[in-house]
């Protein structure tokens, strides 16, 4: 028996959520008393893979453009080889596509959007968010096989230690259904999902001539940055940037909203985060009441003292 864990390990670097899942893998699989088996897929380095923590690694070598189904097949191939009884993805985009889909392959029972450890004491239960975040519920797993996707900033980052075995995968993955047009380099910055702290703003800001306070800021707390829907939609800033229902939903340790009225739409993709700065010169703005810290001033007016606070901040360290 082993714990199978999935990470998307595309790009220059291994994503935050791949080393979340990870951790969380090996954690599963110490109370159980098995061994944890990272599946990837493309041309990725073979002894980045190797310290990754995992006692095996599988990697599919020709798949660096598969497409949703043939990482199924990845996947469910590699967890029914290895007698797997959890099989773990990242809570993202991926994650959300494939593991319903290796759930319904396997005939086992999937937990989207797990925020904590398995409690095994009397059974399988997994805690996950519902209602966008507003409550949580205990889910049981009756099933053999278990699939579980984990929701992004919930397990904290345990560094691995020792030098797993690597082996191609060999299985036929059939013909892809997606062709790849072209591919987009990660730009600069902190992504939005691995981000610990994201500085966002709206309409309070005026116009995209105001962002530069935004962005200061941002770069002095070491953010990301990110914005609510209506700035996406008047193109003051990148759509990528737009956190929400409709648009990216994060779970940064802090986040810091400015300018923004806080609509059920905005808050349903931020209520995850661990602590809420509002800043709105609106005493009446929804935000604050959702907020664990709050300004009740003009954004042009607190901005520069923030930046400047942090200035000094970073200059004691």
């Amino acid at each position: 028996m082993s714990v199978i864990v999935f990470a998307d390990t595309r790009g220059e670097k291994v994503a935050k959520a791949a080393l979340e899942t990870l951790t969380y893998g090996r954690k599963v699989a110490a109370g159980s008393g098995s061994t944890v088996t990272l599946v990837t897929f493309g041309d990725v380095p073979a002894d980045r893979l190797a310290a990754l923590g995992a006692d095996k690694v599988v990697v599919a070598r020709a798949a660096s453009d598969a497409d949703s189904q043939q990482l199924t097949r990845l996947v469910a191939d590699v967890a029914q080889q290895e007698n797997a009884q959890v099989i773990v993805f990242a809570h993202d985009a991926t994650g959300k596509a494939v593991a319903p889909r290796v759930a319904a392959r396997l005939k086992a029972g999937h937990v989207a959007g797990a925020i904590t450890l398995p409690d095994t004491s009397s059974g399988f239960r997994v805690k996950r968010n519902v209602f966008s975040g507003k409550a949580q519920a205990w889910v049981d797993v009756t099933s053999p096989v278990k699939v579980i996707s984990v929701l992004p900033n919930s397990i904290p980052v345990e560094a691995g230690s020792g030098s797993a075995t690597v082996a191609d995968y060999t299985g036929d993955l059939g013909a892809a259904r997606v062709t790849v047009k072209g591919t987009r380099k990660e730009g600069e910055g902190i992504p939005l999902p691995e981000a610990e702290i994201v500085v966002s703003a709206g309409r309070g800001m005026k116009g995209p001539e105001n962002w530069g306070l935004v962005e200061e800021l941002a770069r002095e707390l070491h953010a990301a940055t990110a914005c609510s829907r209506p700035v996406a939609d008047m193109h003051w800033r990148p759509h990528h940037e737009h956190v929400g229902q409709t648009g990216v939903a994060i779970r940064p340790n802090c986040y810091i909203a400015i300018g923004i009225s806080g609509a059920i739409q905005h808050l349903a993709g931020v209520n995850g985060s661990k602590v809420i700065a509002v800043i709105n010169k609106d005493p009446e703005a929804p935000f604050f009441k959702a907020a664990d810290y709050g300004i009740v001033g003009d954004a042009f007016e607190v901005l520069p003292k923030l930046i400047e606070a942090a200035k000094k901040l970073n200059a004691e360290r």
